[in-house]
């Protein structure tokens, strides 16, 4: 069974008297432990599909399974518990509590689930380890650096240990020294944690670390490729993340 099975994805804008397919008849099967890249320039449906991918909308006609559970047809507060339980986001802009410290911000998703405090407290320790950043759990976002912010936004989104990580854009942020950083991370992610990854880019050289590149053009899908020589690799050392948290 796949992790993710999107059939038939329709999703249909009016504006006044005329209407649009944001989607027009999209389908794509995700594995567990795939790494994908998803692109296309502005328009072309990837943004529009992401938010259908995490969650946070609904297609006007289709059907979504995610871990065999049909959410196309759940309530906006069904969605949030499914998106609390299996999805972990990144944004380009990291959104980060501005005048919360490191570690506040990655406790934020176990406040939402329930977690107690100590073990919050225990686990966004360890996420945050997990990226780099045990010596700035009580910095605030405007005393890091932007790859920094973004490290926090990853150890949010993995910290409680869901099988499937959205990002959006994550490295448009970033120069290009600090996007490697990143891209080699979320590589690391992928093969020792067996996280399975989504991500919008418009760079051809960050689609580049994706084991497998989606394209999209005017709400279809018009290539779906396997990236034969994905970057990062050579960057994977022995540490292993998974059940460390």
């Amino acid at each position: 069974m796949a992790l993710i099975e999107i059939k038939h994805f329709i999703k249909t804008y009016s504006t006044g008297d005329s209407s649009f397919n944001a989607l027009d008849d999209v389908s794509l099967t995700v594995e567990s432990g795939e790494f994908v890249a998803i692109m296309g320039a502005s328009g072309s449906g990837k943004s529009t599909f992401m938010n259908m991918l995490g969650c946070l909308d609904k297609p006007t006609s289709g059907s979504y399974f995610l871990d065999g559970i049909d959410v196309s047809k759940m309530s906006m507060d069904e969605l949030s518990e499914i998106r609390n339980l299996k999805l972990g986001f990144v944004f380009q802009g990291f959104n980060l509590i501005s005048r919360t410290s490191a570690i506040e911000n990655v406790e934020m998703p176990m406040i939402y689930k329930g977690v107690a405090p100590e073990q919050r407290l225990q686990r966004a320790k360890a996420a945050l380890k997990i990226v780099g950043l045990e010596k700035r759990e009580h910095h605030l976002p405007n005393q890091m650096s932007g790859g920094q912010q973004q490290r926090v936004a990853i150890a949010r989104a993995i910290v409680n240990d869901a099988p499937i990580i959205l990002a959006d854009e994550p490295t448009g942020n970033l120069d290009t020294k600090t996007s490697i950083e990143v891209m080699e991370f979320f590589v690391k992610l992928n093969v020792a944690a067996k996280k399975t990854i989504i991500l919008v880019t418009h760079e051809p050289d960050i689609a580049e670390y994706c084991k497998r590149i989606v394209r999209f053009k005017d709400g279809k899908i018009i290539s779906d490729e396997l990236n034969t020589n994905q970057k990062g690799l050579d960057s994977l050392d022995k540490t292993h993340y998974e059940g460390i948290l």
